[in-house]
């Protein structure tokens, strides 16, 4: 990036926040925090009013807007993108208010850069494992909703299947975060019940309420800290798994384990190792597999996925008993 387009982008920055700070912008673009202070010290001189509020930030001054920016191919190419995969992630709630966003960022493209997006649409498909339609219609506007408790703090009855075995609790919530791994929403809370931070899957929520009570505190949570300490926390498992290369691919697509590192071997197979917080889920996903899949190590998760087999062979040997054997 050129340094008219980073200085554009600053001001965006500017824009779009009430209060940034220089190591902010530093990490946005890459650069190093004195270059952002020789990049507002330009814009300042060019008659951009930047306030500089010690211990705080930069801000622009209120009133101050740049004029509408026009998209590039590649910056409406990415939004494009962007909202291909949200379609697919996002429930319905989340899926119209995208939908109309981008219908307006359409709505001020030139006529060259709405013909390039037509031809990329009818040639760009983002297709993802989604939920059952009886599952979006439990979900439905749940995302938007809880969002907006997050954001203004609002209390949020639940009605929760813990297990997914069907025991249903009631609690009530302080929703701090929303956020999507393992192919599921997860809404992150402090439970009053138990008197903690929790982690609940949205997909198993049975009924759920926002309430009008708001809710104080927590000033120093931080999203990305809970989530991290969550994956340390979790008691993981060295496994180390070899795979055939032709399902390489869906390997890498699939693995929802902590971290995985691959290894070519000389016979043309990957060695995969990684940490898994659960062998039982493990074992079942390898299965899968078939014969394009062989356990090393740790030896329980070998003997695992042995003894499916055999249960998986025992289950089906009798459909066989009466039909003759047939000789080639």
């Amino acid at each position: 990036m050129n340094r008219i387009d980073r200085l554009t982008g600053i001001i965006l920055l500017l824009q779009s926040h009430r209060v940034i700070t220089a190591e902010q912008i530093a990490a946005h673009y890459e650069i190093s925090v004195r270059t952002v202070y020789r990049d507002l010290a330009a814009l300042g001189e060019a008659g951009v009013p930047i306030i500089a509020e010690a211990g705080m930030g930069y801000s622009l001054m209120r009133g101050y807007h740049m004029p509408p920016v026009m998209f590039t191919e590649d910056e409406a190419a990415a939004l494009f993108m962007s909202g291909e995969i949200a379609e697919q992630i996002a429930d319905e709630s989340l899926r119209d208010s995208l939908r109309a966003a981008l219908l307006k960022v359409r709505s001020v493209l030139p006529a060259d850069r709405r013909d390039y997006l037509d031809r990329l649409s009818e040639r760009t498909k983002v297709w993802l494992s989604r939920r059952s339609v009886q599952e979006d219609e439990e979900c439905h506007q749940a995302l938007m909703r809880l969002q907006e408790a997050v954001v203004r703090r609002r209390c949020t009855a639940l009605r929760y299947d813990a297990g997914n075995r069907g025991e249903i609790t009631t609690r009530m919530v302080e929703p701090l975060g929303v956020v999507f791994y393992a192919r599921q929403w997860h809404l992150i809370a402090w439970c009053r019940m138990r008197k903690a931070m929790r982690d609940f899957r949205l997909d198993r929520l049975v009924d759920w309420e926002v309430t009008d009570e708001s809710f104080l505190g927590h000033e120093d949570f931080s999203l990305s800290e809970f989530l991290e300490e969550a994956i340390r926390g979790r008691e993981l498992v060295p496994a180390t798994v070899i795979f055939h290369p032709q399902v390489m691919e869906r390997v890498r697509g699939e693995m929802m384990c902590a971290r995985t590192r691959e290894t070519r071997l000389p016979d043309g197979r990957y060695q995969v190792d990684t940490l898994t917080g659960s062998l039982e889920w493990l074992a079942g996903w390898l299965m899968s597999f078939g014969t394009t899949v062989e356990v090393a190590e740790p030896l329980e998760l070998r003997s695992m996925v042995r003894n499916l087999a055999f249960q998986i062979a025992e289950a089906h040997a009798g459909a066989f008993e009466n039909i003759p054997t047939l000789l080639t």
